[in-house]
């Protein structure tokens, strides 16, 4: 069952909230704080933190533009540029203060699955759909074309990371990805050079995940009502130098499942800093396939297990 109300969501409500009354202020007579394609007028401090988040590092606001308020379309359209129209799609805007791009990501709504599929890109049906229980289904999706794949969610997140890894010819692709996913994968890389990590960086092996392409894999352990079809959850290891494995994180000279749980306490105490972002987490040692990783997600409560 996918959480609606836990501390998380409203997280993101009060952030979206924050950033249309700041927008708002520019439709009733201040000037732009946007322009599509080019640097905003006016955009001032508190709103560029409220658009980077608390990691500093988010650069993406997602809006399902049937569920917002009209006032919320008018002054989120005023502040991303007036010809997105919050229609599907991606669109760009420049903060006047840091130089930096942001993306508004607007929302193809669920009922745009035909049966098992948008267009020729096979989702296949989460669980509870066919019962109708719409708590067990997305908002709404993000359509991902080539065009678009690289814009970054975050400082260090494209589009295109969370991506499911199948259909690879196949395009637009749909994707789900929840920001508070993001943030916290950009605290805990924050978290980790505190603790004398020099790089930081953290490869998602497996993000999003269709209900079609997660159920190939139930039969060799992923669970039937993986987080990952939510898009609040992710596969990720330390990757500084591209070599495809694990960093060593305890420097001990050796890739093992310790250097895994150097990851998992970073989450941890995020995790404790941030408790709105809690969630799953398990830790994975190496085997022949994959080399040790953490999944982690943000599920609205605590859960943990052991893999061997």
């Amino acid at each position: 069952m996918q959480p609606s109300t836990c501390k998380a969501d409203r997280h993101r409500q009060a952030r979206t909230t924050y950033l249309t009354t700041v927008a708002l202020l520019a439709v009733l007579g201040a000037a732009p704080v946007a322009a599509q394609n080019g640097p905003t007028a006016g955009a001032d401090s508190a709103l560029t933190r409220a658009l980077v988040g608390r990691s500093g590092a988010l650069r993406a606001l997602f809006v399902h533009p049937a569920e917002a308020p009209r006032f919320e379309v008018t002054a989120l359209t005023r502040l991303f540029g007036d010809s997105s129209h919050l229609a599907p799609g991606v669109y760009s805007a420049v903060d006047s203060l840091t130089r930096q791009r942001f993306a508004l990501i607007s929302l193809l709504p669920f009922s745009a699955k035909q049966g098992s599929r948008i267009g020729t890109y096979h989702i296949g049906y989460w669980p509870g759909e066919r019962r109708g229980k719409k708590d067990e289904q997305p908002a709404g999706f993000v359509e991902v074309t080539v065009e678009n794949q690289d814009t970054h969610v975050s400082e260090h997140f494209r589009l295109k990371d969370f991506l499911t890894h199948d259909q690879q010819p196949v395009w637009p692709k749909y994707l789900v990805l929840r920001e508070e996913l993001v943030e916290k994968l950009e605290l805990v890389m924050h978290e980790l050079r505190g603790v004398g990590v020099k790089d930081p960086h953290l490869v998602i092996m497996s993000g999003f995940r269709t209900p079609q392409y997660n159920a190939q894999g139930i039969r060799r352990g992923r669970a039937r009502d993986s987080r990952h079809q939510y898009g609040d959850a992710a596969d990720v290891y330390v990757d500084a130098n591209g070599d495809g494995r694990m960093d060593d994180l305890n420097g001990d000279g050796r890739v093992t499942k310790a250097d895994a749980n150097v990851l998992a306490k970073a989450f941890e105490r995020v995790e404790k800093e941030f408790p709105d972002l809690v969630g799953g987490m398990a830790i994975y040692k190496a085997t022949r396939l994959h080399e040790p990783f953490v999944h982690v997600d943000v599920r609205g409560e605590r859960a943990r297990w052991a893999r061997s």
